[in-house]
């Protein structure tokens, strides 16, 4: 099951007349297996995709560009301003264009959260994370549990065609356990509303993974992954290319101590190894003008090691990492009647990373407590391609073949928890490096502005301040949420047009090259309310809005306009259903300086339906749902060149337990 639950009622421990340490989390986490009674679930539960997953966090959105592998973003940033971790792993996408967020490498049926924390305070594992970190922390039977359990789950959704299937087992006794499983999906063309077809929407995808472990001693133990991840022939109708291929293997092997007696709690340190293959294709297309292929690589190598310990009010958190990755991408163009051109995309840049973080959770005295989390990191970053730097060298002439930088960050909240409240303040600094696109990128092509982009060897590190408040009000009946955050920045990155240099892409209107600016800023504000009206039936309301401006004012683009949402829910038993609305006002306020158009009003709604049964030994669970219920023809402000949404589709979903 699916759950959101906001950590920040967590606090409400703080105010028992106990001076044991609490852990102080203030941020959100997604439950997505696991016993979710009483709380918010998914209309879906387990057959949802990691996307539909994430809409439920609140600061999160996601940038689509497709029906397949959207991308995350969080306080109207995306993914250069973002760290995503997998258990704490460090997985970078292999596709110039971001046609691979590192969360379409996992399924739903091997998670068991998706952890966010806002803004800079942010996971031990996480570096460059100003505007936040998502942790996708996957499901482990672990010792001492139910022999073995399996699960088979199967759904169908009429629009498009979608096949979901799935299967996994879950062994466990007092030495040793493994969950394993494989997942499918199947997807057609799917049809926005009014029965207009979008083209180049399919999508093909198989997961296999296994976990497991070994208990060495009553305190310790060794944990296992393996994910194997394939999608093919994947559409993106936003974009001017498809995806042939993307494959990932993901593997870590992690050993763990507790420590029953004295200051520390846990030990846990842990070995990765990931590999990412992505291949852009445009066979499919129509009226192609120069066919080419653009395949990109993507592999990382790490560790971590994290000590928990508990002193007095504090609750630690002490954590070392680092990691190498390589970055390789290229594209050979075949022009009809000529020899084709090559060219290196990503010039082959081996990047080391290491750093050290440290939290402190402190419980100051009843009702009050203070979260404390900073983080340093040293790298360095190599071209390995002599061809892609010397193509760089053109433009950027006195630039080297290697570069070091040192990022930190620190944040700190302040949480006070006096009866039916909780009020929270906080604030902090940060700064990133440029992403290999933005420092090292070679003519690639945004379909978003029409630009071709070049990277910039010689950027300055991006900084920010960030400053958030929250304030929670919690009755019988009745809740109420409050939040908001600015983040200013110094040194922002950006591409702005030179028009020294000619683009490359047939039709770009072009050249942008990435380069600092002296400030920008976004601000975000929600209002939640939730109620409970009678026994049988809740109800839940939201609504939220987001500002972005540059150093010259203009609306720096892929912001949010006013969003709301609500919902209506009735249970009676183990049946539970509910009506859904959400929506946008007009996007009046857009970045028409690089290249956004407005996006009009809409509002749709949903029904969904779940109930379980009992049958013997087995365990069945029925799901079914309409979405996007009158069918409503629209598009969201993240919706890559206003690409439309689905119209109405009709779902159903069965899982077997036993």
């Amino acid at each position: 099951m699916l759950t959101v639950i906001s950590l920040l009622s967590l606090a409400t421990a703080l105010s028992a007349d106990s001076t044991e340490a609490s852990v102080l989390n203030l941020d959100e986490v997604v439950v997505v297996s696991g016993n979710a009674s009483g709380q918010k679930r998914s209309e879906k539960g387990q057959l949802a995709t990691i996307d539909e997953h994430l809409v439920r966090l609140s600061n999160v959105s996601l940038v689509r560009r497709g029906s397949y592998a959207w991308e995350p973003a969080v306080n109207g940033m995306q993914s250069e301003r973002l760290s995503v971790t997998i258990d704490g792993m460090k997985i970078f996408y292999a596709c110039t264009d971001k046609m691979d967020p590192v969360t379409s490498y996992v399924e739903s049926s091997n998670l068991r959260t998706i952890s966010l924390n806002s803004g800079l305070d942010g996971n031990p594992q996480a570096t460059g994370n100003i505007g936040g970190s998502l942790d996708l922390r996957l499901r482990r039977i672990g010792f001492d549990q139910e022999t073995v359990h399996t699960t088979l789950s199967a759904g169908y959704e009429a629009n498009g065609h979608l096949q979901t299937y799935g299967a996994d087992t879950e062994i466990s006794g007092r030495s040793a356990y493994l969950n394993a499983g494989v997942f499918c999906r199947r997807a057609d063309d799917y049809w926005a509303g009014h029965r207009t077809r979008v083209d180049y929407s399919r999508f093909r995808k198989v997961n296999a993974f296994a976990n497991f472990g070994f208990r060495l001693t009553p305190l310790q133990h060794i944990d296992g992954t393996v994910i194997w991840d394939r999608a093919t022939d994947v559409g993106y109708p936003a974009l001017n290319m498809d995806v042939a291929l993307a494959d990932g293997i993901i593997t870590s092997l992690s050993h763990h101590v507790d420590f029953p007696e004295g200051i520390l709690n846990s030990w846990e340190t842990k070995v990765y190894f990931n590999r990412i293959r992505h291949e852009m294709d445009d066979t499919s297309r129509p009226d192609v003008l120069i066919h080419m292929d653009m395949p990109g690589r993507s592999r990382t190598a790490g560790l971590y090691s994290l000590l928990a310990a508990g002193w007095g009010r504090n609750t630690l958190r002490f954590n070392f990492d680092l990691y190498y990755n390589r970055l390789f991408a290229d594209m050979t163009m075949y022009p009809d009647g000529a020899a084709p051109m090559y060219m290196v995309t990503w010039p082959d840049v081996g990047t080391f990373n290491t750093g050290l973080a440290v939290t402190d959770d402190i419980t100051l005295f009843p009702a009050h407590a203070l979260h404390v989390s900073a983080k340093v990191a040293w790298q360095q970053q190599h071209l390995n391609s002599e061809e892609g730097f010397q193509a760089l060298r053109v433009f950027f002439p006195l630039m080297e073949d290697r570069y070091y930088q040192t990022t930190a960050r620190v944040a700190l909240r302040y949480l006070w928890s006096p009866q039916h409240w909780q009020i929270s303040a906080g604030g902090g600094w940060g700064s990133r490096a440029a992403t290999v696109t933005e420092a090292y990128g070679y003519y690639l092509n945004n379909t978003f502005d029409r630009y071709d982009y070049m990277g910039n060897p010689h950027l300055k590190n991006e900084s920010a301040v960030e400053a958030s408040l929250s304030a929670k009000y919690t009755a019988d009946r009745f809740a109420a949420t409050l939040e908001a955050n600015a983040f200013f920045f110094s040194h922002y990155i950006i591409g702005g047009v030179d028009s020294r240099i000619s683009p490359m892409t047939v039709g770009a209107a072009g050249v942008k090259v990435y380069g600092n600016i002296p400030n920008a800023s976004i601000v975000n504000a929600s209002l939640a309310l939730s109620g409970r009206l009678t026994p049988q039936f809740s109800w839940n309301a939201r609504l939220s809005y987001a500002l972005g401006r540059d150093d010259d004012g203009d609306t720096l683009p892929l912001v949010a306009p006013i969003e709301y949402s609500s919902a209506l829910k009735f249970s009676r038993g183990d049946f539970f259903a509910s009506l859904t609305m959400e929506g946008a006002l007009r996007q009046s306020r857009y970045g028409e300086k690089y290249g956004e158009t407005p996006t009009p009003s809409y509002t749709v709604f949903n029904l969904s339906a779940e109930y379980p049964l009992a049958l013997g030994s087995t365990e069945l669970t029925l799901r079914a749902g309409v979405e996007n219920l009158l069918d409503r023809r629209y598009s969201a402000y993240s919706d890559w060149n206003s690409i439309p949404r689905k119209g109405r589709n009709l779902y159903l979903g069965a899982t077997f337990g036993f």
